[in-house]
């Protein structure tokens, strides 16, 4: 069976946009990717159930959202929703709701989009964070993560104020916030995952290299701290930042990449979500930024950014180890990893 996987990437050097590669699962071989949508800096996408992409976008001095129609072989682009300065981070949709949320990093950021009847995009709504942390990096707000909670609230995580923020979302899109969770400071908020119960959460701190298990309240949306572990050896000096963490869908399994240890961090989940480090596995490539799973997860793929491969991995559902199958996929400045099917 034949599994499309598309690559998000800067276009800095040789990129033209989105790329396209094919995961035969008898073979367990990953062909090169090619090149699928001309767009400038597609850093981050996602698809919504109707089959329309979102990506976010570079026009010239413009940054935002891009939206094609990808249900036949020749996507069609839809429109832009963009502004002057930096593109947004990260892009998810709220199916339900017919929303599109993006964070942008830069600007510190909250934008909801309206989904149209053709899939095309309307923007409802910026909202803007403010404060700072004590690492070079937290001079100002920087959202790198806006998406759902298991009870359809909005979760946003700033790296920049190592706070992660909990909104209830009305169904026409207006956001206010009902909860506040800080990290300890310089812990650098990225990305958040969910246990399969609802009640607990895997926060990755890009700037600390730590993850941080959370208890999730659905009464008021509020967090609390119950373990942190590192993603890297305690002898590792050189310079580290978490990109991407997956929770396998048994909630037995977690994953982390490090930029800079170029390494998966993999954590045996207990069954009251404590983790535990159980293999750390090169990435066969310098920066990974972004991996993901299968649908079968069976198979892990990770981007290199900066050596311009991708590696494929073979996961033990059993143990949760990776072990390497491939690497020196070719895909150009690849940031982003997305499983169509």
């Amino acid at each position: 069976m034949k599994e499309s996987i598309l690559f998000g990437t800067y276009t800095k050097k040789t990129s033209t946009g989105i790329h396209r590669a094919q995961l035969d699962t008898i073979e367990k071989k990953v062909s090169d990717a090619i090149p699928y949508i001309k767009v400038e800096n597609p850093t981050y996408l996602t698809k919504s159930d109707k089959n329309i992409l979102y990506t976010v976008s570079k026009r010239s001095e413009l940054g935002g959202l891009s939206a094609f129609d990808v249900t036949t072989d020749n996507p069609l682009f839809l429109n832009d929703v963009s502004a002057e300065g930096a593109p947004p981070a990260y892009v998810a949709v709220d199916n339900a709701r017919q929303l599109v949320y993006s964070s942008n990093y830069h600007k510190g950021l909250i934008s909801i989009s309206k989904i149209q009847a053709d899939g095309s995009l309307s923007l409802i709504s910026e909202t803007a964070n403010e404060g700072h942390g004590p690492k070079p990096e937290q001079t100002s707000s920087h959202i790198h993560f806006t998406d759902l909670t298991p009870d359809n609230r909005l979760v946003v995580c700033d790296l920049g104020t190592d706070q992660l923020l909990t909104f209830d979302v009305s169904d026409d899109g207006a956001i206010k916030q009902v909860a506040e969770y800080r990290s300890a400071p310089g812990f650098g908020s990225r990305h958040i995952v969910f246990h399969k119960n609802g009640k607990l959460a895997y926060l990755a701190g890009e700037l600390s290299s730590e993850v941080t298990l959370l208890s999730y309240n659905q009464t008021d949306g509020s967090f609390k701290e119950i373990q942190t572990l590192s993603s890297i050896p305690s002898d590792w000096d050189a310079h580290n930042g978490i990109a991407a963490i997956r929770i396998s869908k048994d909630s037995r399994f977690l994953y982390v990449s490090n930029r800079g240890h170029n390494s998966i961090a993999c954590y045996a989940l207990a069954d009251d979500g404590k983790m535990a480090l159980i293999q750390l596995i090169p990435t066969e490539g310098d920066f990974p930024r972004d991996f993901s799973l299968n649908k079968s997860e069976e198979f892990l793929v990770v981007a290199n950014q900066n050596t311009d491969n991708a590696s494929l991995f073979e996961r033990d559902s059993t143990s949760g180890k990776l072990t390497l199958l491939q690497k020196d996929i070719s895909v150009p400045e690849s940031v982003c990893v997305y499983f169509e099917n």
